[in-house]
């Protein structure tokens, strides 16, 4: 019982420094927000062995399923996302709210939030995650609090609604219709949307036939499962020892990558920028710049004792073109203050796929690195000459993504 006791009391500790943290962070800046962070005792709902320390890590996500790869298909997200997406969605007592990815947590949050006049209802594709969600909602004395189904979000979610706030908390591809038909007028929608591989946490407001964003945040998630997933393609480029690097395309998959076989025992050559950065400053968005406007983009992954793997300081985004492969790289600039970004390259065509990333990381320095991008969503029967002139804009199944860096 002793231990017990000193346990919630170290909890408690550790819950009032999280908020704290999380106010200096920015990542919470509304009361009913704080409020929530401080009630719910964050701990009683991750496994339970989980350290203390590690629930109440401001950016600790804590797995709760893998699938039989031993993939993550359920987690508790980090502390300042969730207090982040709880911020974009704008929400209020006694509002009705749909929580997409259930763990029990996050809803009891929100419930928090709504006060005992709102409804919160939270769906998940496995039985599995949503039978753990209730038994811990139950536990913790939100079982009347929280309504748990288990349900496609793809195809909305029947006999409920609509909702004045969305918030989904897996990785989507696209924004399904029946799910945005239940969505109020004015209503908010807050997820993790992935654009060519690169994602970012949303936060848009429903105008009249579409969606504009109010807020943006940096993370990352659990893929959407169900009818709603949109696994990459995968290609495997092998080294002289049977060692691979995997090249992952959301979209826009170059043509005849066979031409790429055997370009890893090719002479790497490289080629810089001139554009810098210190240490310590985010450059997230140009891995986002390069989603949107590089062609060929992908993601890479590398086994250990590849050439890429063992370099230090490489980042995991590259290019294709025809016959040659470039990845972001850096070198040390601003005497020993900061790097600059350049491109190290393989294959015949390397220096065309080097000089591609070069131009945009040129690119995003001259238009991007110091504002934040506005995107839209355009339901496929919205009205897409509405669209602002000179805007890039993304395909997806229902609709189309657009973006806008004002300099």
């Amino acid at each position: 019982m002793a231990n017990t006791r000193f346990d919630a009391d170290r909890a408690a500790e550790l819950r009032a420094e999280l908020a704290d943290e999380l106010r200096a962070q920015g990542k919470i800046v509304t009361r009913a927000v704080e409020d929530a962070i401080r009630r719910v005792p964050r701990e009683r709902f991750m496994p339970s062995d989980t350290d203390l320390a590690v629930a109440y890590g401001s950016d600790n996500s804590v797995i709760t399923k893998r699938d039989e790869h031993g993939v993550a298909i359920s987690s508790v997200s980090a502390a300042y996302i969730q207090a982040r997406m709880l911020e974009q969605a704008e929400l209020r007592p006694g509002m009705t709210v749909l929580e997409v990815g259930s763990g029990g947590l996050n809803a009891a949050y929100i419930a928090e939030i709504v006060g005992p006049e709102g409804r919160v209802v939270s769906v998940d594709i496995d039985p599995d995650v949503t039978d753990r969600a209730a038994g811990l909602l139950e536990k913790n004395g939100y079982g009347t609090r929280v309504l748990v189904l288990v349900a496609d979000a793809e195809h909305g979610v029947p006999d409920e609604g609509p909702f004045d706030a969305i918030i989904v908390t897996v990785g989507a591809w696209d924004i399904a219709p029946p799910l945005l038909g239940q969505l109020r007028d004015n209503g908010t929608l807050v997820l993790p949307l992935i654009m060519n591989a690169v994602t970012r946490t949303i936060g848009f407001r429903r105008e009249v036939d579409h969606l504009a964003s109010t807020s943006l945040e940096v993370a990352g998630f659990v893929p959407m499962q169900g009818d709603g997933r949109h696994p990459d393609r995968v290609f495997l480029l092998p080294d002289s020892e049977g060692r691979n690097v995997r090249l992952s395309f959301d979209s826009g998959i170059p043509e005849e990558m066979s031409q790429l076989d055997a370009i890893l025992a090719t002479e790497r050559t490289e080629r810089w920028s001139g554009v810098t950065i210190k240490h310590g400053v985010s450059f997230a968005d140009l891995h986002l710049w390069f989603a949107w406007f590089l062609p060929g983009f992908c993601r890479i992954a590398a086994d250990e004792g590849t050439e890429l793997a063992a370099e230090r300081g490489w980042f995991p985004f590259g290019v294709v073109r025809r016959a040659g492969f470039a990845y972001l790289a850096v070198r040390p600039a601003l005497e020993g203050e900061g790097v600059e970004f350049g491109a190290r390259t393989y294959g015949p065509d390397g220096e065309q796929a080097a000089a591609a990333m070069i131009e945009q990381i040129q690119a995003w320095d001259r238009g991007g690195r110091h504002t934040e991008p506005k995107f839209g969503y355009w339901p496929a029967d919205s009205d897409h000459s509405r669209i602002p002139a000179g805007t890039a804009v993304m395909p997806k199944t229902h609709g189309v993504i657009s973006i806008s860096w004002s300099s």
